[in-house]
């Protein structure tokens, strides 16, 4: 018999899905209005304008349904501000492009009220049986941590349904975790459940072919979210090392690694802007939009899975754990050593490099 706390978690799950993706429908007609259009260049992968400002038909399910499910806090009052605050900065940008230092501005604020009036905070992480404080570090780490996460769902998302997706995974996962440790009545869970139904509308009109991309408001928001449940896992024993969130987005974190490196090793800015990332390598190894997506997917589960593996430990053998684990890591060798993700080597957008 089906419990009556999975049935409730259904029930979070497939309302804000239709609110979510009702809303959707509207924003994109707001989007078309105010000219919020994703204009095709030599970077971009789609051929037509895009509406954007998917974020804001993700951000409102989320607000209906916390005021429906949700419960006030203090901790919960400052996700609301910092939310608020991101998705009107990446609003802005949608519509009229900001600079870098005015958005790292909006993330930091959001990021503060987090830290400083939340009293959300990563003041210690256990790992491999050893705990290590951070003291006032915290709160310097946990800013640029939840920064870090923003960023990192912000580059990923170059594809049809990839940052959605991902985010859906992370938040399956966590609701996964809670589930078997018990902790179904923490923040992070409601959160969650909320994200999940939010994500998964939105994605019903982000899939390839896109009708509506999610623009920063939504990539932010996204970022912004998982961040602070990280955060709310560290502070409980949802997540008992920062193992587990690393895990879950090992993808758009590598990904971001590679960005990183691959453009030190050319003598570039950081900030400079490529067609390298991990989608436009798996679209130059000819796979098709679609194909490209749901490979990442699959490996991003495989990392879920991985986490999860992690958390039950002794309850899984150990020769399947180490399996897993071993797969990865073979993956993501060998995509290293077959791509030009940090060196130009074999393969340019499609094509074999000419000598």
């Amino acid at each position: 018999m089906i419990s009556s706390t999975i049935l409730y978690s259904l029930w979070i799950v497939i309302f804000t899905l239709l609110v979510s993706a009702l809303s959707i429908i509207v924003v994109k007609k707001i989007a078309i209005h105010v000219d919020a259009l994703d204009i095709p260049n030599e970077r971009k992968v789609h051929k037509k304008p895009i509406p954007r400002l998917g974020g804001l038909g993700i951000f409102f399910a989320f607000l209906v349904s916390y005021m429906l499910f949700g419960q006030t806090t203090v901790r919960m009052n400052s996700i609301l501000i910092g939310s608020f605050i991101i998705v009107l900065t990446g609003m802005i940008d949608d519509i009229n492009p900001l600079t870098a230092k005015g958005k790292l501005i909006g993330q930091f604020i959001s990021a503060l009220i987090i830290a400083c009036y939340g009293g959300i905070l990563l003041d210690q992480i256990t790992a491999f049986g050893l705990v290590i404080n951070f003291g006032y570090f915290s709160y310097p780490i946990t800013i640029i941590f939840i920064i870090a996460c923003m960023n990192i769902i912000n580059l990923i998302d170059g594809l049809d349904g990839l940052a959605g997706g991902i985010a859906s995974i992370f938040f399956t996962t966590i609701i996964i975790i809670c589930f078997f440790q018990g902790r179904t009545s923490g923040l992070e869970f409601t959160l969650a459940l909320i994200m999940l139904g939010s994500t998964l509308g939105f994605l019903i009109h982000n899939f390839y072919p896109a009708k509506i991309f999610a623009g920063d408001s939504g990539a932010l928001f996204l970022g912004f979210i998982i961040a602070v449940i990280s955060l709310l896992g560290f502070k409980g024993t949802v997540l008992t090392s920062v193992f587990i969130p690393i895990s879950i987005l090992a993808v758009p974190i590598l990904d971001t690694l590679f960005a990183i490196l691959r453009r030190l090793v050319h003598h570039k800015k950081i900030s400079d802007a490529d067609k390298l990332h991990l989608h436009h390598q798996l679209l130059g190894m000819k796979f098709s939009h679609r194909d490209t997506v749901l490979i990442i997917y699959l490996v991003n589960i495989l990392f879920a899975i991985a986490s999860i593996f992690y958390i039950l430990n002794e309850q899984i053998d150990i020769y399947i754990r180490r399996g897993i684990y071993l797969i990865l890591f073979i993956l993501v060798c060998w995509f290293v050593n077959k791509t030009n993700i940090i060196t130009e080597k074999q393969i340019k957008f499609g094509h074999k490099k000419k000598k």
